[in-house]
This record gives structure tokens, sequence and C-alpha cells, in this order.
């Protein structure tokens, strides 16, 4: 006879880790799962995919030692795991093949590893470059309850599921790394209580959080019950190690989602991938180029929210043509928002340009010529500013501009990262 109500205290570990950080990516899982058995009183930690090497870890894998590193952190890990059950993502080695894998440890002892069998190969993934598909299913025992693994991917598509479902689970763990994009969420959520909903099982998604070069990870870990309701969701672009007690057996209390706009979705997104790729590459700030318009208002926004207006620094450039409303609305923001402002005008530069290359153009009309030199002018001004002062240079060109041309190279397309390069013209209206 099944037992009625038996329930599961659950930890999901959305954290931040960062790719090739092997030691600190340690240290932060070491110490969720300290957080998740000694202040939570949990019996199961759940990790995102691959948190060991931080997504995605690419032609790091290529190296040997790279993972033999990787090897002694999950020993590390399972030291530490006294007490508790523990799920966490790492890339293994067995023999001449790479899996991607969810790994089992309990009390300090690995007692399962599943590799991963979906493997994609679209858009922003290239998992088959470097993983060998996975064949066997994975179901563990916590606590007296069959919890089946699955990586990402394998939830997405149904023979995973419905052979693990087969080969005894309870309930499905599912360990991810699951970029952000808009309307994803929406997505995950149809997907997981459809699954949910089939096998009459509850799911636990565990998902990885924040900015790695152009992708960004959302977070927003789910648990759904028996019924397909949505038990628990994690705060979007928030790392923290978030407890549930998760009834195995029948419906619990739904816990209702955060509901946010898409235009506050996307926004903390960017605010997240700036932060992200800024300190992880270890960059003590950022400078970008403020013309008074639109975009490079967005975007010194989106930074000093991601940093600090103590770490942000903002430069006019004006020009004889540049308007008088330029450049007060440029200097009011920077005044407003308390970042470091400077003016730097370009005139003696474009003047030298042009006398030095009088002869190339002498009986040759202006046209666009001339009007890139400006741009790429401040181009020459900022990336010097960045190299003496190491701050990292944002470039301010929205996808409207980048995907018609209307963008100077060296110029405005200057910079180390753009954070609205994904972001047409009108939703840098909406956002602002």
């Amino acid at each position: 006879m099944v037992k009625m109500n038996r329930k599961l205290k659950v930890s999901i570990a959305q954290i931040n880790v960062c790719v090739g950080d092997l030691s600190g990516n340690t240290e932060q899982i070491i110490a969720a799962i300290e957080q998740a058995r000694d202040v939570q009183s949990s019996d199961l930690i759940i990790f995102p995919e691959l948190v060991i090497t931080g997504y995605p870890p690419e032609d790091l894998l290529l190296r040997p030692r790279f993972l033999q590193r990787i090897e002694k952190a999950i020993e590390q890990i399972a030291t530490a795991s006294i007490g508790i059950t523990a799920i966490i993502g790492a890339p293994r080695q067995q023999g001449h093949s790479l899996y991607n894998q969810a790994i089992a440890i309990q009390d300090g002892k690995i007692i399962a590893a599943y590799s991963k069998q979906k493997l994609p190969n679209y858009r922003v993934f290239d998992e088959k470059r470097y993983f060998t598909a996975g064949t066997e299913t994975c179901v563990i025992d916590v606590k007296g309850i069959k919890l089946g693994l699955l990586v990402c991917e394998d939830i997405w598509k149904s023979s995973p599921a419905r052979s693990t479902m087969q080969a005894g689970a309870e309930a499905l763990c599912v360990i991810n790394a699951s970029p952000f994009r808009l309307h994803k969420s929406q997505e995950r959520q149809e997907l997981l209580q459809q699954r949910a909903e089939q096998y009459h099982c509850p799911i636990i998604y565990s998902n990885l959080v924040g900015g790695q070069d152009e992708l960004i990870f959302d977070g927003e870990s789910l648990i759904y019950d028996v019924a397909g309701e949505l038990n628990f969701q994690a705060p979007s672009f928030e790392a923290g190690v978030y407890p549930f007690e998760l009834t195995i057996d029948a419906a619990g209390t739904q816990v209702l989602p955060r509901i946010e706009s898409d235009n506050a979705s996307i926004y903390q997104a960017l605010v997240l991938a700036v932060k992200d790729y800024v300190s992880k590459n270890g960059f003590p700030g950022i400078i970008l180029g403020l013309s008074g318009g639109i975009d490079s208002a967005l975007t010194l926004a989106i930074a000093v929210d991601a940093l600090g207006a103590e770490n942000v620094e903002a430069v006019m450039m004006p020009f004889k043509y540049t308007a008088d409303i330029s450049k007060s609305d440029a200097r009011k923001q920077a005044e407003t928002m308390g970042v470091k402002y400077r003016e730097i005008p370009i005139e003696p530069m474009f003047d030298a340009f042009m006398n030095a290359l009088s002869n190339e153009f002498d009986g040759l009309q202006r046209d666009t010529t001339e009007e890139n030199i400006q741009a790429r002018s401040r181009g020459v001004l900022l990336m010097a500013m960045s190299n003496k002062l190491g701050k990292m240079l944002l470039a301010t060109g929205n996808k409207s501009e980048m995907s018609v041309g209307y963008a100077t190279l060296y110029g405005d397309m200057a910079g180390g990262f753009a954070p609205l390069k994904d972001v047409l013209k009108m939703r840098v209206y909406e956002l602002s």
C-alpha cells in the first residue's frame, strides 16, 4: 500500500557560478550544502547543470588537467555532504567518453551518476561537440522515496522521463542550465505541468542563475506536485538556497509565482548580464559615452543598477554640431544618477584627421566619411580611457541599428560589451 502524504525537505541551490573557476564554484557549492543541512534541515539539495564548471565550459573540457581538477572538486564536495543527499552537475570522463552528468552524493559517498541523454546542438548550445549521450536511467533512494535524475534537455523530450518513471521513480529531479529569453519562463512552466500531469509525479527543477558572456541564466527554479500544480517558484535573476517541503503523494498548497511584465524581466536580465560580465572578468568598473540620446541613457541606467554609481563613468564628447539640449540632457542624467562625468570635445581630433587627409580628400564632396570620423574619434577616446583606467567600455548601440548597419565600425560599435545588442529600438523606449 502506498503511504500517503510522505514529505521530503528539499533545498534548491540556485547559485551564480563562473565558468572555469573550479575552486570558487566548489566553495559556493559546499557553502550551499552546509546551509541546506545545518540551517534549513533539508534531506536533499539540488544544484544546477554543470554547476562545478559553470555553463558553458566549452573548450576547457578538452584539457585533461581541467577534467582531473573536476574529480578533485567532486571529492571535496562529497566530503562536505555528510548528513544530506546532494545532486550536483559536472562533466565526467569515463573511458574515452565525456558525459554531462547529474551526480548523486549521499552521506559523503557518490551513490549514482546519470548521464544526459538528449544533447542540445542548436542556437547557443553545442553539446555534441564535447559530450557523449547517455543511455541508462538513474533512480536513487532518499528517505525511502525514489527520485529519478534528468538533465535539462532530457525533460523536453518524452523518452528520458518515461523510461525513468518506468524504472520506478516517484519524483523527477531535473538539473538545468537554461538561458533566459522572453517568454521562456511560460514555456518551462507549461512543459513541467504537462510532464507532472502525464506521469502523476512531482518534478523538482533547479536552474542556474547569472550572466556568462552573451548568455543570461534567470534561475526561476520550480517545483510541481503530482497534480501538475506549481508548488514553488524561486525568484528570477537572484541567487540563493531555497528550501521547500514537498508532499510526494498528494497535491500541496500552491505557491503563486511572482508576476512580472516582459519589460521588468528584460531589464533585470540586462542588469545581471552587465554585472556578471564586468565582475567575472575582473574589471573595476565601466566607462561609456553619454550622448544625450536614449540608447546611452538606458545603458547608463543599466550600468548604475548593475554596479553602483561609484563604479560608473560617463563621457560626453561634443562636436560643433552637437545640440545644446544633448549636452544638458547628458549632464543632467549623470548628475541625477551620481556618476563621474566629464566632457571632452572632439573637434580638435576631427580637425587633425581632416588636415592629415586633406590631400587624399582634395576635390571630393563631404559625405558619411566625415560623420564616421566623428564617431571614430569618440571611439578612440573611449578606448584610450578604458585602457588607461582599466575599466570596461560599454557599447550603447541597439539591435535595430546593428541590424540595418546604422552604426560606425571602430566608432560607436567600440566596446567590450554591448548590453542592448539584442534589444530592438521600440523595446529601448519601453524599457526607458
